[in-house]
């Protein structure tokens, strides 16, 4: 909840990367409660709509008796959840008293937007790989950068766009120039996918210090209101706080 009250894309796992669709698809995420969340405060429509088809699945199963938890929660979730395509999506469900052929129709309709994301990040692989070969200039995998941009990030799945961004920056094998030529790419973009690259960047242990002091530097000369970038410095110390909690010694892992 303090993501959603933050405007932010991430859903779960926080310090470490955004939840895409396949987490919940795959079972990689298989606790109930952690994909209810999902369904409610991801900013990530795609993964709120993914975090839905293993609840329902887990609903059309239960015994008659235990229906009625199921059905509350789904009424929750029509009730509070951010993303309108989910609300939609519960109540379609509730309605259809968890019926197979409902969930394997959203299944087929969330299939439809992320298998091409999916096939659009491999392609894009094959750039990255150009560039560490050196086998295409800075300037060419700019545009190639651009042009996946535009393919997959809001439009398809941006926890597939976001992965493929944080790992670039935290890569020993792409140059520092060229990092921050796509740091100030992301400058450029609307509020809510800056944020979320922006502080994902500044909070990495794992991103060089030379490219975190450059996007520093170039954030005050970046357009953004003083609140804007008092909300980058807020949402980048709550990330580094989630990391010292993860790290802390004795501490239970999530």
């Amino acid at each position: 909840m303090e993501c959603g009250a933050l405007n932010t894309n991430l859903s779960l796992a926080p310090g470490e990367r955004l939840v895409i669709t396949d987490d919940l698809l795959n079972g990689t995420i298989g606790d109930l409660a952690a994909m209810s969340m999902a369904a409610i405060v991801a900013r990530d429509s795609q993964v709120a709509r993914a975090a839905i088809i293993p609840l329902s699945v887990a609903a059309s199963k239960v015994k008659a008796r235990d229906r009625h938890k199921y059905e509350h929660l789904f009424r929750l979730i029509e009730e509070t959840a951010f993303d309108d395509s989910v609300r939609e999506s519960a109540e379609a469900l509730l309605v259809a008293n968890f019926r197979e052929s409902q969930i394997r129709e959203l299944a087929q309709e969330l299939g439809g937007t992320i298998g091409p994301a999916r096939l659009r990040y491999q392609a894009f692989l094959d750039i990255i790989k150009l560039l560490i070969d050196k086998k295409i200039s800075e300037s060419g995998f700019l545009d190639e950068f651009l042009e996946f941009t535009r393919a997959v990030a809001g439009k398809l799945d941006f926890g597939i766009y976001a992965l493929c961004v944080d790992r670039m920056f935290v890569s020993e094998f792409i140059p520092l120039v060229v990092k921050g030529s796509l740091f100030e790419e992301i400058l450029k973009y609307p509020p809510l996918v800056r944020k979320e690259l922006i502080t994902n960047l500044l909070s990495s242990p794992k991103a060089p210090r030379e490219l975190v002091n450059h996007a520093r530097g170039q954030l005050a000369a970046g357009g953004m209101s003083r609140a804007q970038m008092t909300e980058i410095v807020l949402f980048t110390m709550l990330k580094q706080s989630w990391q010292a909690q993860k790290l802390a010694p004795g501490r239970p892992t999530i």
